[in-house]
Order: C-alpha cells, then sequence, then structure tokens
C-alpha cells in the first residue's frame, strides 16, 4: 500500500508539473499565431492512450511516462519532423517568427516552473505555516561527529547563531554548512562556556568528500523508531520503540553514544535493551558498512514550535523559500560533476520515494514545489534537446545576427537527445543497483 500512495503522489505531481510545463509553451505560442500541433502529456512513439483533435492541435495522453512536449509547426524538436522543414516556410510556423517571440516561447515552460514553485510555497506557508526548532529547542544540545571536533565543537553543544545571525530552525544547521557560506557558529558548551567557532571556506567540499552529511544532530534517548525489513536488528529480533541500554556491556545513555559504540565495535555486539519494562539482550553481527538496520526517532530530541503567516508575510516567505531552494539547487548541482556524485544522481525511484507513505497534502504541495524549481533550473541547462539548448542558440542568432543552419541544429537535437538518455539510465540504473544492494 505504501508503494500504490508514493507512486500516486509521484504521477500525479509528475503530471501536473508536465501540463504546466508545456502550457508555458502553448500559451505564447497561440498568442504570436504559431500552430501548434500536438500537446501531449508523457510520449506517443507509435500510439497514444488517449488523443483527440480540437481544432488545429491534437491533444493526448501518451504511454511513455517521461515527460511531455508540444509539437509546434516549423520547428526542429524531439519529434525530429525534418520533412517540414524541407517545405518552403508558412507564416504560421516557429521558424518564420521574429527571434524574440521565439525566445519567449522557448523560455514559456521554464518561466511557468520557476512561478509555480513560488506561488506553492506562498500557498504553503499561508495554509500550513512553517514549523522550526529554536536554539532553545534543542534539548540536549548536538551530537557532534568527529570531524567536526577538531573545529573546537563538542558533544551537548546547543549552537545559537550561523554568522552571528540567530537561523529561525537550528536544525537546519547541516543544510547550511554544505550548500550555504557559513563561516562561523557560535555554540554553548555543556560548561556554560559561549564560543564562535570559525568554519573553512570550503567545509561544503570537505563534508562531501568524507561522506560526513549529518554532522550534528540533535542529542535523543536511544529508543529505535524504526528498524528495517531483514536487517540484522530484525532479524535478531530488535522492535520499534526497545530502548538500547548497553552495547558490548558499556552503558548507553544517549543515541549518538549507541551508534558510535556500533561503528567502532569489532565484530559481533551484544546489545541490551528493554521493552516493556523488562530487559533483555540479543548478539547481533553487524553488516559491511556498520551498521544494523535501526533509526532513532528525533523528535523526542527537540521541541517544535509553530508560526503562521498572513497573506502578506507569506508572500515575502514564500519567495524567500522559493530563491534559496533554487540557490541551494544550484549549489549541489557542482557535485554531480564528480565521481561521487555520479553514483548519486537518482531516477524515478529516488524521486519517487522523496514522496511520504501516508497522504499528506503539505508534504505533496512541498515536494511539488521543490521538483517544479528542480525541473525549471534542469530545463535551462544548455543541453540541445532542452529548452535552454533552444534558448541558446536563439540567443547566438540575436548576438550574431546569424541563424544556425537546420541540418546543424537536426544533429544538435539527435546529439542532446542520445545526452539525456545517457544520463537516463543512469539515473535509473543508479536507482537500481541501490535498490537490491
Amino acid at each position: 500500500m505504501e508503494i500504490v500512495i508514493k507512486a500516486t503522489q509521484f504521477i500525479l505531481s509528475l503530471s501536473f508539473l508536465i501540463v504546466l510545463h508545456e502550457l508555458g509553451h502553448f500559451i505564447p505560442a497561440k498568442l504570436f499565431k504559431t500552430r501548434v500541433e500536438k500537446f501531449y502529456l508523457f510520449f506517443d512513439y507509435k500510439f497514444s492512450l488517449l488523443k483527440k483533435k480540437i481544432g488545429e492541435t491534437e491533444y493526448g495522453i501518451g504511454w511513455i511516462p517521461l515527460g511531455g512536449y508540444v509539437k509546434i509547426s516549423g520547428m526542429i524538436d524531439e519529434s525530429m519532423d525534418t520533412e517540414q522543414m524541407k517545405q518552403p516556410a508558412q507564416s504560421w510556423e516557429f521558424r518564420s517568427k521574429p527571434a524574440w517571440q521565439r525566445l519567449i516561447i522557448m523560455l514559456g515552460g521554464v518561466i511557468v516552473n520557476f512561478i509555480l514553485g513560488i506561488l506553492i510555497y506562498i500557498m504553503i506557508t499561508f495554509v500550513w505555516g512553517l514549523d522550526y526548532v529554536s536554539p532553545d529547542g534543542v534539548k540536549e544540545g548536538f551530537s557532534v561527529h568527529e570531524s567536526f571536533k577538531e573545529y573546537g565543537f563538542k558533544d551537548g553543544d546547543k549552537i545559537t547563531k550561523f554568522n552571528g545571525v540567530e537561523p529561525l530552525d537550528v536544525t537546519d544547521i547541516n543544510k547550511h554548512l554544505f550548500l550555504r557560506d557559513i563561516n562561523s557558529i557560535e555554540v554553548i558548551h555543556k560548561d556554560g562556556i559561549t564560543e564562535t567557532l570559525t568554519i573553512p571556506k570550503n567545509i561544503g567540499e570537505i563534508m562531501w568528500q568524507n561522506g560526513v552529511m549529518k554532522p550534528f544532530s540533535p542529542i535523543s534517548t536511544p529508543v529505535i523508531a524504526l528498524i528495517e525489513v531483514d536487517s540484522p536488528a530484525d532479524k535478531a529480533g530488535l522492535k520499534e520503540n526497545d530502548k538500547i541500554i548497553s552495547v558490548n556491556n558499556t552503558p548507553v545513555s544517549y543515541w549518538h553514544e549507541f551508534t558510535n559504540l556500533v561503528l567502532n565495535a569489532n565484530g559481533d555486539l551484544n546489545i541490551a535493551f528493554e521493552r516493556d519494562g523488562i530487559m533483555d539482550n540479543v548478539s547481533i553481527t553487524p553488516r559491511e558498512n556498520k551498521t544494523i538496520g535501526v533509526q532513532q526517532n528525533g523528535l523526542n530530541a527537540v521541541t517544535i514550535e509553530h508560526k503562521d503567516f498572513s497573506f502578506l508575510e507569506s508572500i515575502s516567505t514564500g519567495n524567500s523559500i522559493a530563491i534559496w531552494t533554487l540557490k541551494d539547487y544550484i549549489t549541489q548541482f557542482k557535485y554531480v560533476f564528480t565521481k561521487k556524485g555520479a553514483t548519486s544522481i537518482g531516477g524515478f525511484i529516488a524521486i519517487g520515494n522523496i514522496f511520504p507513505a501516508t497522504w499528506s497534502w503539505q508534504a505533496f504541495w512541498s515536494i511539488t514545489a521543490f521538483l517544479s524549481i528542480m525541473l525549471g533550473f534542469m530545463n535551462l541547462l544548455p543541453i540541445p534537446a532542452l529548452d535552454g539548448g533552444h534558448v541558446m542558440f536563439t540567443l547566438y542568432e540575436m548576438i550574431s545576427g546569424r541563424k544556425p543552419n537546420d541540418k546543424f541544429l537536426e544533429y544538435a537535437q539527435i546529439t542532446g537527445f542520445l545526452i539525456l538518455i545517457a544520463l537516463l539510465i543512469l539515473a535509473n540504473g543508479n536507482d537500481v543497483v541501490k535498490l537490491f544492494s
């Protein structure tokens, strides 16, 4: 049932975004009296699931759920209809329109994506407000990864400021370190001493290279919230809500102590735990990566506060969230071009797993807003076959006064299409490898 709920949300979100993106091309094309031959959700290679012709445009649903398209007359696109291009140009064709009109038609889709993302974030902020954790809301402070202790951090630190400013949500610390320019963090140590610690400028790259993406975690009690099916912990008989008491006779008071003992142990683990007031113990053989398949419930470590916004406040806040979402996505995009980044690219399974296993309209719209921003940016990349590729060639024409010939555009379109297919295979291949590993 969980898979059905995730898949339903994913397909609904994807379809919504595709239709609106293509409308972004369709509407300006019509305004500039350019003929649109097809408007399709998903691709209809050889046949379509549903189609109906209204006026000069055929509207339909294809059977290949890899996107959608509008087929604009007189344009070399994914349809690769080169026969039409051999005929004399007609006044209602894309190629007959001024360069500035063609540019607007091609930019229409990504403009819709960005505007849609902003509007959804405004709506989310106004309807649901924001949940956050203030610096005082982390009850026992943060546990700190060993690699960050060299900068002066200690287990139990309470983080109060990023770059001298108190954050709205202090649990965003890991995201801000990885994606934003944080050069100093103010902390209050357990002994009550306040200290401002300096952070290396390339801290994001250091985190990426070392695989330390969550150096700070709110300290929580060692209670198991989730157990992976068929994991070592599951096979040994541990259950959700079990409280860990000790590992190999070493007492455990907090979750980070438990994880450190598991990671640093050699051989089997003897884990003592409490269940419904009764003490028991199990022997577990960790996996090769020294995990046993358990997760904590971090909610017992923090106090969550809530803030509501007026409509005018929602406009400002929603805009800010959208802008930072785009900035953060662009910042992390550079890691795609590393060897590690290539293996981290996810396909449809990875995107589908972003959605929660239970239906939540707030989560659905939040993820849809993020995907809209992401699709807008991806479509702007200067790759032939993407909107950005068409924009690149149109800008070249406007600057140089020379239009690339049709044969060049045809080869560029084929090359871009092959690049996209390769990326699609890589992303979904990574999903399959992760699924079975």
